[in-house]
This record gives structure tokens, C-alpha cells and sequence, in this order.
């Protein structure tokens, strides 16, 4: 392997697909060994977790019930009557009994006793007035008017969430309130038991539960508020957490939380209503797999050492013949290649495109405009030869049929003013089939808006004449455009040639017929061939010929002209008439070319040559007097339409200055703004400009851009959007290919050299 090859960025590019294509299977293995033992690791912690959560529920419903059945003997028990409790000779046995029901459960730190309406609570430490004990036992969020008024009125087992309670002494707890009224499931009781509970003493019997895991535990109470939460590592705002336990249901859950994946397993107590969760993040699970990392790691550095040595192999084998290619390339391209064969910077791919690109700008084939231009070109001089079979695969034409004739087509000016509609009538006349009739036509963008031509090649039926066979063709172009468009067209139908080298003399005649025809009703359909007439007497110039030498004059076909002169000469020639009779009849001849130069404004040609060709003194001199009138005809001819088309691009440039900055500007608007097809527009832009349509648009929003960036402040997307360019980031890299710098960069380098004091804006980068 030559070492050269290191240097070329498309050869490393290939290692790399191949090293990534041997590391996929790797990749694949190692995601599934890898997520499959995590998964089966998940799977036990959650379901561990799922049975100490059941197991903490359990104990914490027994604790409550022991709570509940503490109250339902306080409220029968003698002792703690509203009368011995008032009286003075035995309120120490109440407070003696209270502090006797303390005892028997581990979790409550004070119990109190409350009868209804009353002044005065009683806990085991002994009778105290309601305002001392709102001053000895304060809440953060419980206030004492509330903490009365639901000592009064609960009717059912109520615990509070967990609040701040500050002593007496200043000392501050976290603890739970749980009020039972009794006598218990009275509907009218007459006190209250209350108990206060360190949240401590709950919490500690849920820690279990996240072992040496980070994570959360929430109990709730029947309505979904918080009562204990205990946390290791992260936490929950209220807002969070209502959001979560508003629709968690019992089991086990996946969610993400605070943008991290979460395990949330969840119990419900069926006896008090209250919901136990446990919150952890899924991460810690893959943390625990570290044996897998081992092999993982192991497998993926032998596969990578064994796959970079397969795929600098491969990636020579594919690089060879790229290489060969790129020598070829530089071999014929006007760049020259290092003497020690190095790869010069740049992608090779984009050597070889350059190439190919050098090649195609020589042929310059432009699709459609090129095939419309040789059709064009074909219409004007019928050299149908010059179509090499490369061209026709090019343009997918075949002109391999015995019969070849053209048709002028047109319609309503109300219809050529609908683009879509026009657009849609070249679509479906550009490649037209006809089986039945074993024919088939290309149309042709003429330059009037309301024109197309239509050549159509097809073999003649042994069973049907040549113009029977025509005229059906015509009637099935007319019924295909009016069931597709609802639209009967004008037609001019030029004569059948067995050649399609002399589709040009179709043309001349279909213009002929089109231009004299009887109607201009709609579907008015004229043949040349119907408006031809041949008088009885032989030597009269056939009237045809005269027409057709009038068109051609018209549309500047030398070729044309010269053949129906040559061709009425000749006829003279062979007539044995007099020589004062074949004088008058050559009258015709020289009428047509003075009337037909007269009628496209050529007054002087008319007096100049007209008085030497009536003293012609032979046939020979005065057909060629005849073909050089007929060639300073077509010349000016030629010359009217150039100047013609330069005003048009004149006038067409003029209104792109004008309207650049419209995003709706096409080539489309300009051609039916001007009344010319699209396709002639292109040609004779890029005829004259010397650069196409687009290019020109481009480069005058280009240069305003480059203004507006030096003059102004404004961003770069309201100045893109503003000269009509809606693709901002295609601007941007356009931008750059051509100047070399980003338009933000741009700006910068030109504020500071002219020191306008323009900042740049950011957003241009």
C-alpha cells in the first residue's frame, strides 16, 4: 500500500464506513447483553422493592390500627368521662389513664383528649388551657383557629401531613397530627382523640425499602397529599410531586422525572386508603453491572483491532479504482496534479465531478431547453441528420418512421393567459403517442405565447391513403386536447414528407395554412394541402409553391425559399414555352418576394432590385437574381428578429432590475408578462446575456445583499427574505462558496474597513 494514500481524506473516510459497519454487530451484541442484564437486575430491585413496600404497608396499617383501637377504649373507658375528667377529685386519674394508653404504643410522642365545646385539652402530661396549649405546641402550617375548629368538627380518622411543631422550650419536630373522633364511627361524636407522631417513626420504617440506593419515599393519604416523604439524594417540589401522584395507580411504573428516567413502584392500603411510593432513578441500575463492562470492553478492543486490519483491505480495494479514475481526471483537466503523485487537497469524488462538469458545460445540454432548442432548430432547417444517436437517447426522440409531417397549433388568448393551463398543454404535447395509428409527435415551444408546433412522425396503414391517415391524426391530437383541457384549438397542417429532413418545407406550409386559413372560429382545422390549387395549364407556378416561398420569406428559411425557387425555374426550364410567355409567368415569382418583402416593411429592397430583374436576360440569371433578393430577404429578416429579441431582453432585463427582489419571479412570469414562451425566453436570455435566467436573478440579489450587509444594521434574515430569497441557509452557503466568507464575517470585515460602526449580528454566523 503506498503511503500517499494516508493523505486523501476520502480513503480514510473509507476505513471509517468500513470499521463502522464491522463495529454495528458489535454494538448490537454489547446494547443487548448490556440493557438484558440490566433489565433482569431492575426487574429484582423493583420487585424487592415491591415486597418491602407491601411489608411496610403491613406494619404501618397495624400501627394505625392499634392507634384507632386506643381511641375506641378511651371513649368507653369510665375514667375519661367529660364529668370525672372535669372534676377535681379525679382528673388525676384521667391524666394518669391517658399516660397509661401512651404507653402501649411506641410511636405516639403525645396523646391529648378534647370534648367538644370545651376550654381546656388534657394529653398525659395534664390538663391545660386551649390558649397555654397553642403556646406549648405551635404548628408552621397549622393554625390554631383551624386546629380548634377541626378538634370540633372531625367526624371521621383524619392525619395530617407532617408539619414544623415548635415547644414551649423553642425545641422544633417534624410531626404528624392524627385525629379520631370518638366515640369512633359515631355520627355524632362529643371529643376527639389526638396523637402526635414523630414523622420519624414512620420514616424509619420505610428506609428498608431503598437499601444503599438513592431515591425517595412518599406515604399519601387518600386525597393524594404528602404525609411522610423520606429522601436520599434528590427530591420532589409539591408541584412535581402532585402532578405525579394524581394518576399513579398501584404497581410498577416507568417515568421520567426532572429530564432522568425513574422506577416508581407503588402500594395501596385498602384499610385506610393511603398510597406508599418509592421513587428511584433508573441510572443506579446500570451502575451495578460492572462485570459486563469488563467483557464489553474486552470484546470491543480485539473486534476493533481485527476490524482495522479488514478494513484498510477493503478500503484499498475499493479505493484503487477511484484512484485510477482521479488520474484520468487530472490527466484531462486544465489542473495540474503534484509531481510525487501526492493527493492534492479536496475530495476526489469532487475532482472527478469537476471533470465531468468540464465536459458537460462543452455539450451544454440544458433539459428541456435543449431539446426544445434542436426541435426549434430542426423546424427552421429540417437537418434531422445532425441528430446522432447519442442525441436521441439524449432527448428520447426517433424519427425511424416512413411519414413525418407538422402541425401549428393554437388557441384563446383567454386560455395562454392561464400558465398552469399552458404548462399542462406542453407537458402533454411534449412526447404524444398514438398506437392505434402508429404514430407519435413532439411539440415544440414556438415563440408566441398562444403557439406550439407539433411534429408528428407515423407509419403509413397499407389499407388508408396518406391523407386520410393525416386527417385522423389531426382529429386525435384536437380530441385529446379537448377531453383533457376542454379546449378545440386552431390547426394548420403542413404536407406529409417521407424525410424528416424536410420537416423544415411541413413547417413553412403548416405556418402557411395556419396564417390563410378560412376560419378563426374555434377548432377551425386547415390543411395546406386543401388551400394548394394547380390551374389546368401546366406551365402556371403551382400555388402552392408560391405560398409556401411567401412563408418562408417571412420566417427567414433560406433553405426553404431557395428550393421553391429553384424548384418554379426548373418547371419554366422544362415548359418549352416562349420566352415572353416564361417572362410573365416568372412575374409571379418576383410578385410573391416584392409583396412578401413590402408586407414585413422592406420598401426600398423593392424599388432597388425590382427594375434589374425585369431585364433578366436568361432563367439562370434571373433565379439567381431571385435567390439573392430572396437571401437579403431572409437576412433582414433575421436582423428584424435579432433586434427584436435584443429589445425584448432589453426590456426583459429592465423588468427583472425592477422586480429582482419578488420571490415569485420565474421565468414562467417573465415569459407570460412579455407574451413569449418560456423556452424562448431562456434561449435568447442566455444568447445575449452570455449567463441563463437564474444565474442573472441570483447574482443582482447577491450584489444587494453585499450592499445592504456594508450599509446597514439589519439581520441577515430580514435582508435575505427582503431581496426575495426564502431559503436562508442555502443563501448562507451560496454565500460563502462564492465570496468566501460567511455574510456575518462579510459584515464585519467591510464595517470595520470603511469604519461605519456597524456591529455584526450573530445570527449571520
Amino acid at each position: 500500500m503506498r503511503l500517499n494514500y494516508f493523505k486523501s481524506k476520502l480513503f480514510l473516510k473509507y476505513i471509517w464506513s468500513y470499521l463502522f459497519i464491522l463495529l454495528i454487530p458489535l454494538i448490537l451484541m454489547t446494547i443487548f447483553i448490556y440493557e438484558s442484564a440490566v433489565s433482569n437486575l431492575r426487574t429484582e430491585i423493583e420487585q424487592s422493592r415491591l415486597g418491602q413496600l407491601t411489608q411496610t404497608k403491613v406494619i404501618i396499617d397495624g400501627r394505625m390500627k392499634e392507634l384507632s383501637e386506643i381511641a375506641s377504649r378511651v371513649s368507653y373507658d369510665t375514667r375519661l368521662t367529660p364529668y370525672r375528667v372535669h372534676d377535681p377529685i379525679y382528673s388525676g386519674e384521667a391524666i394518669q389513664a391517658l399516660d397509661q394508653y401512651k404507653a402501649t404504643s411506641s410511636i405516639i410522642d403525645e396523646m391529648f383528649l378534647y370534648f367538644h365545646k370545651d376550654n381546656k385539652i388534657y394529653s398525659s402530661k395534664g390538663l391545660s388551657n386551649i390558649d397555654v396549649f397553642a403556646k406549648s405546641f405551635s404548628f408552621q402550617n397549622w393554625k390554631k383557629e383551624t386546629l380548634f375548629r377541626d378538634l370540633d368538627q372531625v367526624k371521621f380518622p383524619t392525619m395530617r401531613p407532617a408539619d414544623m411543631v415548635s415547644n414551649s422550650s423553642q425545641l422544633q419536630e417534624t410531626k404528624l397530627a392524627y385525629l379520631i373522633p370518638i366515640t369512633p364511627n359515631s355520627p355524632t361524636p362529643h371529643g376527639t382523640i389526638m396523637y402526635l407522631i414523630k414523622e420519624s417513626e414512620l420514616s424509619n420504617l420505610i428506609d428498608s425499602v431503598l437499601g444503599t440506593f438513592q431515591g425517595m419515599t412518599y406515604i399519601l393519604d387518600n386525597n393524594g397529599q404528602i404525609l411522610v416523604d423520606n429522601r436520599q439524594g434528590e427530591a420532589l417540589t409539591n408541584a412535581e410531586a402532585k402532578s405525579l401522584f394524581n394518576n399513579l395507580t398501584p404497581g410498577i411504573h416507568d417515568r421520567t422525572l426532572n429530564g432522568k428516567a425513574h422506577s416508581i413502584v407503588s402500594v395501596k392500603s385498602k384499610n385506610n386508603g393511603w398510597t406508599y411510593v418509592t421513587i428511584m432513578p433508573s441510572s443506579q441500575f446500570f451502575s451495578s453491572v460492572l462485570h459486563v463492562r469488563s467483557f464489553i470492553i474486552m470484546l470491543f478492543v480485539i473486534v476493533v483491532i481485527v476490524g482495522a486490519a479488514i478494513a484498510l483491505l477493503l478500503a484499498k480495494m475499493q479505493y484503487q479504482p477511484i484512484s485510477m479514475l482521479v488520474e484520468f481526471a487530472a490527466s484531462k483537466s486544465n489542473s495540474k496534479r503534484p509531481v510525487d503523485g501526492s493527493i492534492v487537497s479536496g475530495n476526489e469524488l469532487d475532482r472527478i465531478w469537476t471533470t465531468l462538469q468540464e465536459y458537460s458545460s462543452r455539450i451544454d445540454l440544458q433539459e428541456p431547453f435543449a431539446r426544445n432548442h434542436f426541435l426549434s432548430m430542426l423546424l427552421k432547417y429540417g437537418s434531422a441528420q445532425s441528430l446522432t444517436p447519442e442525441l436521441q437517447e439524449a432527448f428520447d426522440l426517433e424519427f425511424d418512421c416512413s411519414h413525418h409531417f407538422v402541425m401549428v397549433i393554437a388557441w384563446d388568448e383567454d386560455i395562454q393567459n392561464e400558465r398552469a393551463e399552458r404548462q399542462d398543454m406542453i407537458h402533454l404535447l411534449t412526447q404524444i403517442e398514438f398506437p392505434e395509428l402508429a404514430a407519435h409527435g413532439y411539440g415544440v415551444e414556438l415563440s408566441q405565447l398562444d403557439q406550439l408546433g407539433l411534429i408528428i412522425s407515423f407509419n403509413l396503414n397499407n389499407q388508408m391513403d396518406e391523407f386520410s391517415h393525416v386527417r385522423q391524426i389531426v382529429e386525435a391530437v384536437r380530441s385529446n386536447m379537448l377531453e383533457t383541457f376542454d379546449i378545440i384549438p386552431m390547426i394548420g397542417v403542413g404536407t406529409c414528407y417521407s424525410s424528416p429532413d424536410q420537416l423544415n418545407q411541413s413547417f413553412i406550409e403548416a405556418c402557411s395554412a395556419f396564417e390563410l386559413r378560412v376560419s378563426t372560429g374555434h377548432g377551425s382545422v386547415t390543411y395546406f394541402e386543401k388551400l394548394s390549387y394547380t390551374p389546368d395549364h401546366a406551365f402556371w407556378i403551382p400555388n402552392n409553391t408560391l405560398m409556401k416561398l411567401a412563408q418562408s420569406l417571412k420566417q427567414g428559411s433560406y433553405d426553404v425559399a431557395a428550393q421553391m425557387i429553384h424548384s418554379a425555374i426548373q418547371s419554366l426550364r422544362t415548359s418549352e414555352l416562349s420566352a415572353s410567355l416564361t417572362r410573365c409567368i416568372s412575374y409571379d415569382l418576383l410578385n410573391t418576394i416584392l409583396k412578401t418583402s413590402s408586407e414585413i416593411g422592406n420598401h426600398n429592397l423593392m424599388q432597388e432590385m425590382a427594375p434589374n430583374l425585369m431585364y433578366s436576360n436568361s432563367l439562370d440569371e434571373l433565379e439567381r437574381s431571385l435567390l439573392n433578393l430572396a437571401s437579403q430577404i431572409c437576412d433582414q429578416v433575421e436582423q428584424n428578429n435579432q433586434k427584436e429579441e435584443q429589445s425584448i431582453i432589453d426590456q426583459i432585463v429592465g423588468y427583472i432590475n425592477e422586480h429582482y427582489m419578488d420571490h415569485t419571479l420565474s421565468l414562467e412570469t417573465v415569459a407570460f408578462e412579455f407574451g413569449i414562451s418560456p423556452s424562448h425566453v431562456s434561449r435568447s436570455f442566455k444568447e445575449k446575456m452570455g449567463l441563463n435566467f437564474i444565474q442573472y436573478i441570483w447574482q443582482n440579489r447577491m450584489e444587494e445583499v453585499m450592499h445592504q450587509l456594508k450599509t446597514t444594521n439589519d439581520p441577515l434574515k430580514d435582508i435575505i427574505l427582503k431581496v426575495g430569497y426564502m431559503d436562508t441557509p442555502n443563501f448562507i452557503r451560496k454565500f460563502k462558496k462564492e465570496t468566501g466568507y460567511t455574510p456575518g464575517q462579510y459584515r464585519k470585515m467591510f464595517s470595520q474597513s470603511d469604519s461605519i460602526g456597524l456591529e455584526p449580528n450573530l445570527e449571520d454566523e
